[in-house]
């Protein structure tokens, strides 16, 4: 197995020891480790406190960047939506995992697997209802205010 994907599954199996999620995460570049994560929703109540959420949280810190582009994820499960979007987001274009998302459904770890199902549906039929609300014509554009402040920047 690779070092940084063995890594990652230490950091998962630790998490579990101390009452965790089997979800362990590290960061690459240039063959380097820039962070590592597990998943902590045990200890801080918050559900973006996925692994891969944690290390890009770190990398991004650490290096105060908004990019991680040429980066490389190792995640000892298979990234749910949430940190999958992070990692487009970020910029990282290449991640390896070792449990897949039905692999993680039957040790009951299922939730991945249901967004991943309705997303794939048109939004009407989706389980989270969402409406879009115009803005009112006479209200200021954050979107059109944005444009105008990154021109001037140019």
């Amino acid at each position: 197995m690779d070092q940084f994907m063995e890594r990652a599954v230490e950091l998962s199996l630790a998490n579990v020891r101390e009452g965790g999620q089997p979800f362990g995460a590290v960061l690459v570049k240039d063959n380097q480790i820039l962070a590592e994560g597990v998943n902590k929703l045990h200890k801080i109540q918050d559900v973006s406190g996925h692994a891969e959420m944690l290390a890009i949280r770190r990398a991004q810190q650490a290096l105060k960047a908004d990019s991680l582009a040429g980066s490389i994820m190792y995640a000892s499960g298979e990234p749910c939506p949430m940190c999958l979007a992070a990692m487009y987001m970020a910029g990282i274009e290449e991640a390896y995992y070792c449990a897949s998302v039905e692999e993680a459904v039957q040790a009951g770890l299922g939730k991945s697997q249901i967004i991943y199902e309705d997303l794939r549906k048109p939004k009407a039929e989706r389980r989270l209802s969402m409406t879009q609300m115009p803005l009112a014509e006479d209200r200021e554009n954050p979107l059109e205010l944005w444009v105008k402040h990154s021109s001037e920047k140019i």
